[in-house]
């Protein structure tokens, strides 16, 4: 199995666990930001245990803070070729880059959204667009090791 393959089949067994910020507990909670590091850590590309973002307030995307797309970037290129299962999804909200997930079969994507926990969205539905329709997402970002 690759590790494409490994990285959507562990994200989809956090489906259904809750959004709780900075959280990391199957069925209990998880944001966005760990579930890109749980998915990639069960593929491989990834040390578990080795990366955890530091502390970041639960309202950092009301601020100027580039730290999501930072943190991303340490990993990942961003790619203008057609998305991959494993690829991340980065959207913008607030004031910048500050959400994100996992591409399962393009435009469907896996991601811990706020008030709805571990969902499965289309990159074209109202929860990652803005209220005129267009679209928040900033770019897909592929693990530059694979």
């Amino acid at each position: 199995m690759s590790w494409r393959e490994k990285a959507v089949e562990e994200a989809l067994t956090w489906k259904g666990t809750p959004h709780r910020h900075e959280a990391m507990v199957k069925g209990a909670g998880i944001d966005c930001a760990r579930l890109l590091i749980v998915a990639y850590e069960a593929a491989g590309v990834l040390p578990v245990g080795a990366c955890r973002p530091p502390h970041y307030p639960h309202d950092y995307q009301l601020h100027s803070n580039p730290k999501y797309l930072e943190w991303v970037q340490k990993y990942c290129d961003k790619t203008d070729e057609d998305p991959l299962p494993g690829d991340i999804a980065v959207f913008n909200f607030g004031r910048g880059p500050s959400h994100g997930g996992i591409v399962l079969a393009w435009p469907k994507i896996i991601h811990a959204y706020v008030g709805m926990g571990v969902i499965v969205s289309d990159i074209n539905e109202a929860i990652l667009c803005k209220k005129n329709g267009e679209s928040r997402l900033v770019g897909i970002y592929r693990y530059r090791g694979g």
